[in-house]
């Protein structure tokens, strides 16, 4: 049992992160409604259900992911109770077999430990490398619920808001896939 704050729909009053600090600036900027969450950490999508119950949403799943040679990197986003299949991921984008990307490759291109990776990593100038890549689901979705870069804060945002205010705003265009 993971304990999981009320939700607040204002920034925090402290940031433990330069990543967590940036996505609520970015939020506000673009005018993009959010409710959010303080946790224990949370690391796996099993400890995501106490969060996914008090936002009334589902957490996304979102994979860093790297080919053999560790030369291309991936920000998988599916949703978060699909079982993860590398040779279905692999096939819909036409590629070699990918594997996790390690703990140290994460936090130096996406700025986020284990159980953090997310979508607002593309914040980060040493995320432009990284192919940013959306199972189709989780656009199908009305809301996206997802870290805000750290272990211990989670968001709900209209997916909508993600689409066509945020990834613009990062000049982003995502692949969608169907898995």
């Amino acid at each position: 049992m993971v304990l999981v704050s009320e939700a607040y729909t204002s920034v925090p009053a402290t940031c433990s992160t330069p990543l967590q600090e940036k996505v609520y600036q970015v939020l506000e900027e673009l005018k993009m409604d959010f409710q959010r969450v303080e946790t224990e950490e949370v690391i796996t999508m099993e400890d995501c259900r106490q969060i996914n119950e008090r936002l009334e949403m589902d957490m996304v799943k979102t994979l860093f992911l790297c080919n053999r040679q560790k030369t291309n990197f991936y920000l998988f986003v599916t949703c978060g109770d699909k079982p993860f299949k590398s040779k279905e991921f692999s096939q819909a984008l036409a590629i070699a077999r990918v594997s996790f990307a390690s703990a140290e490759r994460m936090e130096k291109l996406l700025g986020t430990k284990i159980g953090a990776a997310t979508i607002f990593s593309t914040l980060l100038p040493e995320a432009k490398p990284v192919q940013l890549v959306l199972d189709k689901d989780v656009c199908d979705q009305e809301y996206y619920g997802c870290s805000d870069g750290t272990t211990t804060g989670y968001l709900k945002l209209k997916t909508e808001d993600v689409l066509k205010k945020f990834l613009p705003h990062v000049n982003r265009q995502p692949k969608v896939i169907e898995l």
